[in-house]
């Protein structure tokens, strides 16, 4: 895919992963239109994605709730049209032993991981569709493994593959590639949130790396898809 004008949809898109992405992307000469759940951390990124000669739009969402993903949906449709690729990166960890691990931080976890990524991929899969592009899911490699105090964590993100390998096998005769991105540790303020923070900050991967690896996957001959792309540090 040539990404030059495309229109991108990014979640999450304010801080570590999702910035990069979105960052990338617009490099590559698409637009892009980010989300995130602060108002001011949209507006903010926007701008500075503006400032470096990008085109960039942006709205505050939340994207487990399904009408803040409806009025983001028909926003992104008003001001840019038909999407060519959607990212869905907003992500959320709660890591704890699953006796300490509280209801709300449960659904918190499958709401933000698991409940957008249906309700941003059904809102914006026509439009991906007619433009014949892709979705990137954000995955991890906690979607292979688990780790001690990841239970719920972990569970979402195998659920992330599930709904990937599902979806790519429903519209890839439609010409839409589905691509899941499963990166290992990256060094992110999410990154220290974990039980066990990793300790070599410098030698994990960066939020940078995922991103040319999400580009990397998109600018692929249209004909091939990367439909899970595994990316670890080369020495942690």
């Amino acid at each position: 895919m040539d990404l030059n004008q495309k229109l991108c949809v990014v979640t999450g898109a304010t801080e570590g992963i999702g910035r990069s992405i979105a960052v990338s992307l617009g490099r590559a000469g698409s637009r892009v239109a980010l989300c995130a759940r602060t108002a001011a951390n949209v507006d903010a990124t926007v701008a500075e994605l503006r400032a470096a000669g990008y085109d960039a739009i942006g709205q505050a969402c939340d994207v487990g709730d399904d009408q803040a993903v409806t009025r983001f949906a028909a926003f992104v449709d008003r001001e840019g049209g038909d999407a060519h690729v959607l990212v869905n990166n907003a992500g959320i960890g709660r890591f704890a032993p699953l006796a300490e691990l509280s209801l709300a931080d449960w659904d918190l976890t499958m709401a933000t991981n698991l409940r957008s990524l249906y309700l941003v991929s059904r809102a914006f899969l026509p439009a991906v569709q007619r433009s014949r592009g892709a979705i990137v899911n954000i995955a991890s490699l906690a979607g292979k493994n688990g780790f001690e105090g990841g239970t719920a964590y972990c569970a979402s993100k195998h659920a992330v593959l599930g709904f990937s390998k599902a979806l790519m096998l429903e519209t890839r005769k439609q010409g839409v590639r589905v691509i899941a991105v499963c990166p290992g540790t990256v060094a992110t303020p999410f990154m220290d949130k974990q039980a066990r923070p990793h300790q070599n900050r410098e030698r994990v991967l960066q939020p940078d790396d995922v991103a040319q690896a999400v580009v990397a996957a998109l600018t692929l001959p249209d004909h091939a898809m990367l439909s899970e792309l595994d990316l670890r540090p080369t020495n942690p």
